[in-house]
């Protein structure tokens, strides 16, 4: 199961994603969304579980709780939409 993990603080860590995480089950990936400009954390993640019952359970238990003086909020990730090409004239 792939899941949101929003409200990050900017200094959160994949590896400190992955622990606490991994109180629920095997964790597969972690995945911090990085500025490209910046190099810095744009504060969410996705975090990616062995199956849906550590996956909801970890939504259960992660949701609304206090990370570097943030409440995360952490769901079920939804999958990916195409967007239009950002920037170029318009003709």
């Amino acid at each position: 199961m792939n899941i949101y993990v929003g409200n990050l603080p900017y200094t959160a860590t994949e590896d400190e994603l992955r622990t606490a995480f991994s109180a629920f089950g095997n964790v597969n990936s972690v995945n911090l969304i990085i500025d490209r400009d910046t190099g810095r954390s744009k504060g969410f993640a996705f975090v990616e579980m062995a199956d849906n019952a550590s996956g909801d359970a970890a939504i259960k238990g992660m949701n609304d709780k206090p990370m570097g003086g943030r409440n995360l909020r952490v769901n079920e990730a939804k999958p990916r939409t195409e967007r239009p090409a950002r920037g170029g004239a318009r003709w």
